[in-house]
């Protein structure tokens, strides 16, 4: 076979070429010899100035004869072959439509060469011209329209795109008292725009990457540049540049888990998940660094101690009294769920500890299971109750909760699986385990219960102490993704810090600006 380079022909054997297009492609090359047309190799991008090659390459590499929601549509403008590729469901068809209707009044000199029709005969205004078909490619998939027009070696990609969406409602997990009562939704544009909306500053950044060689979903890490941690900033950015994985199946949790390899006996979460703007945008005031993740609802917050999981935007939608009222409230109700079991346990199993005015408490009936193994089938049987609530219809959610309520509440009691005091005290805790809004936080509170009760089972008060201390040392051991203590200001002691993190306190003065009310003359 015979090629041109610099001038002169040159001859290949076949099987040089493993495709049949390249081979009609070194074809289209001796055609175009006596023209200025780039070589391969010598061009710097992947396209060239024959339209039909183009075409043959996109639908190649798209596959288009095997995806009924690729569309294509061929167009004369100003005399030029025009192909347009667009994915239906991801484009703006109004858009689309009145661009093509504003094509047709062109002139052929309005087009001689991409920059020209990139100034005056394109109306919109997100557009750029690329080249390399790995970009066009990842474009496109992401909702671009691509346009190729005969005699340019670059493509126009117009991002005129939108995305199936619900609205903006209020969070489905983050339930919110007072305040506003938007949420984030699967949208990484929308999300973005909730958080600018609420944050006007300039030093505000939300930088994209992508991550997932075959998924490629957008990640966009935000924070304010005055006052997030630099150091921390650049290792999140480092760790989400080196994540080599094919898709991101789990969105936000698969990529928590791409970045953080956490150790397996500390249950802690070391972020923390928010649905709540208002929330995203005072852990970005604090300096925290806030991570999107295209098609999840949630933002994950980091860094993040016991401290920031537990609190929430609800602790200042109140007055600081009643503020602190709510806040004091989760705390102990927090610290319920783990010792409150553990601890009738203890007594249950030694009755002479407790004063008369507390024999309540203790089982009067007679006991047919072990009290610890009723605890045990409780725990269980509360898990499967959130799977059941999770997978229930909605139209059979209210009869099958007041079937379960029946059967589970008094016929367990009757037939002597249970006792009354264990389902009231752990229906306690499972009541408590809600007033904080963390999933992560709750599992991890019901690890250390479960240990807790296996401790004083075997060991009674030493056991409880042992298990306290347990989970003491769990919580002084553990770090934040920054390094940092995870129970600070505990450690390091800080006690302006600490009284801000236990009480509702006001904000500090110089967040507060007071201006002199304008006196009319």
């Amino acid at each position: 076979m015979w090629t041109f380079y610099k001038g002169r022909a040159q001859v290949l054997p076949f099987s040089c070429f493993d495709r049949v297009s390249e081979i009609e492609s070194c074809f289209w090359l001796i055609q175009s010899a006596g023209e200025n047309v780039p070589v391969k190799g010598a061009s710097m991008t992947d396209f060239t100035t024959n339209i039909d090659m183009n075409v043959r390459m996109m639908n190649e590499k798209l596959r288009v004869d095997r995806n009924f929601d690729i569309l294509q549509r061929d167009v004369l403008i100003g005399g030029k072959r025009t192909h347009f590729y667009f994915i239906d469901g991801f484009v703006q068809e109004e858009t689309i439509e009145k661009l093509v209707q504003f094509f047709y009044s062109l002139k052929e000199s309005d087009i001689k060469d991409i920059d020209t029709f990139l100034e005056v005969g394109m109306p919109y205004t997100e557009i750029e011209k690329n080249g390399h078909y790995d970009e066009v490619e990842k474009a496109f998939l992401s909702g671009q329209t691509v346009m190729i027009i005969d005699g340019f070696d670059e493509c126009i990609l117009i991002n005129c795109r939108t995305y199936p969406m619900r609205s903006v409602t209020e969070p489905y997990k983050d339930k919110v008292l007072r305040g506003s009562r938007d949420g984030f939704v699967e949208t990484l544009v929308c999300n973005a725009a909730l958080l600018r909306r609420r944050i006007r500053d300039s030093r505000f950044s939300m930088e994209m990457y992508t991550v997932g060689e075959r998924s490629r979903t957008d990640v966009a890490v935000c924070y304010i540049d005055d006052k997030v941690d630099k150091k921390l900033l650049e290792r999140i950015e480092n760790l989400i540049s080196s994540i080599e994985v094919e898709a991101l199946t789990m969105n936000i949790e698969s990529l928590a888990e791409c970045m953080f390899k956490g150790k397996w006996i500390n249950p802690f979460p070391k972020y923390k998940y928010s649905e709540r703007p208002d929330t995203a945008a005072a852990a970005l005031f604090d300096g925290n660094i806030v991570i999107m993740v295209d098609t999840s609802p949630a933002v994950m917050i980091i860094p993040t101690n016991v401290f920031d999981i537990i609190e929430e935007a609800d602790d200042f939608n109140f007055s600081p009294m009643i503020g602190t009222y709510i806040r004091l409230s989760r705390f102990f109700f927090t610290l319920l769920t783990v010792f409150l079991t553990p601890v009738w346990l203890l007594l249950e199993s030694n009755p002479q500890w407790v004063p008369e005015w507390l024999k309540f408490i203790t089982i009067s009936e007679d006991i047919t299971v072990p009290v610890i193994l009723q605890l045990f089938i409780l725990e269980l049987a509360v898990d499967g109750l959130k799977l059941a609530a999770v997978n229930t219809p909605g139209m059979l959610s209210t009869p099958l909760s007041i079937l379960a309520g029946i059967v589970v509440g008094e016929y367990a009691v009757e037939s002597g699986w249970f006792n009354s005091e264990s389902l009231l005290y752990m229906a306690v805790v499972t009541v408590g385990t809600y007033s904080q809004a963390s999933f992560e936080m709750g599992y991890a509170l019901k690890f250390i219960r479960i240990v807790n009760l296996i401790l004083v089972q075997f060991f009674g008060r030493i056991g409880l102490l042992a298990g306290a201390i347990f989970a003491i040392v769990l919580l002084c051991f553990n770090r934040t993704i920054s390094g940092k203590s995870y129970i600070y200001p505990v450690i390091p002691f800080n006690s302006q810090m600490f009284k801000r993190k236990i009480l509702r306190v006001r904000l500090p003065l110089s967040l507060i600006h007071i201006s002199e009310p304008t006196r009319r003359s």
